[in-house]
């Protein structure tokens, strides 16, 4: 895969206003290559014949073999296609709230570590039964309920095949408890501050702390949550730009346009037009 041939595909690009995006593909030949900026993708096998070329933060391409049964997690900075003919289930989700269910649920799997991403061989086909029933409340009004299910059966599946974790022991509890509590609007719209107030720890704690578990810092965490909350209530609000610029804690609807501009290549309005036609690409 060369470089100029990729492009870093966003959860909220693709997937507004639900938690979660899932899809049955029937794969002829060749997906594009592309990588995820803030999101992990869980595929599951279910018939043909087929390979994940994958490279992870610059390392070299490798081959993954696909078979029916065969489960992998696509991670953030895996870039990935998928080449043959295959039919599996796709079911993306974003990483933030990824991570802040498994420090909820004391799961250390294990999967941001190493070159390639998780691929499990099962014996069973409980992986496309459980994306099969994530795929089937999709199409009905999903709701994080159902994210979280899904997330629980995936656990049980794979976590004891993980392999062992070579980063940074769980996410304290203390971090877990503060991020998860931002998401509340009120809390969105104190920013840093209300984090900091959260998190009871010194300023400089809390940034190695960002850093180390969450792979960012306190300001770009933030940014990143007002950003995508402002995607999701544009995708499935009537609400106004200037409405939904101060629910998210901008200052001005003008500075609001500019950052939205910056992060998903349209203004608030263009985006809102485009989401109900939106999908996860291959």
């Amino acid at each position: 895969m060369s470089a100029s041939a990729e492009r870093t595909e966003r959860f909220e690009d693709h997937a507004l206003g639900r938690p979660y995006h899932a899809a049955l593909v029937d794969l002829k030949s060749r997906s594009h290559p592309h990588s995820h900026r803030d999101y992990y993708e869980v595929m599951a096998v279910v018939a043909g014949d087929g390979e994940q070329l994958v490279s992870h933060a610059g390392k070299p391409t490798r081959s993954q073999q696909l078979r029916p049964g065969d489960l992998l997690l696509v991670r953030p900075r895996d870039h990935h296609t998928i080449v043959g003919a295959v039919r599996f289930y796709n079911v993306a989700f974003p990483a933030t709230g990824w991570r802040t269910f498994v420090g909820l649920a004391g799961v250390d799997t294990g999967w941001d570590s190493g070159d390639l991403p998780p691929h499990v061989l099962r014996s069973d086909d409980r992986g496309a039964r459980a994306c099969a029933a994530v795929l089937e409340r999709f199409h009905d009004a999903p709701g994080q309920v159902d994210l979280i299910r899904f997330w629980s059966d995936l656990v049980e599946m794979v976590a004891p095949a993980a392999p062992e974790p070579k980063g940074p022991p769980g996410v304290p509890e203390w971090l877990i408890t503060a991020t998860a509590a931002m998401s509340r609007e009120d809390y969105l719209r104190e920013g840093v501050p209300r984090l900091r107030a959260l998190a009871h720890v010194s300023d400089a704690h809390l940034a190695r702390s960002m850093r180390r578990y969450y792979g960012t810092t306190p300001t770009e965490f933030i940014a990143d949550l007002r950003l995508r909350r402002a995607a999701t209530l544009l995708a499935t609000t009537t609400r106004t730009v200037a409405d939904v610029a101060y629910a998210c804690g901008f200052a001005s609807a003008s500075y609001f346009t500019r950052r939205f501009h910056e992060a998903h290549g349209a203004a608030p309005r263009q985006f809102r037009g485009a989401a109900r036609h939106a999908f996860v690409p291959l």
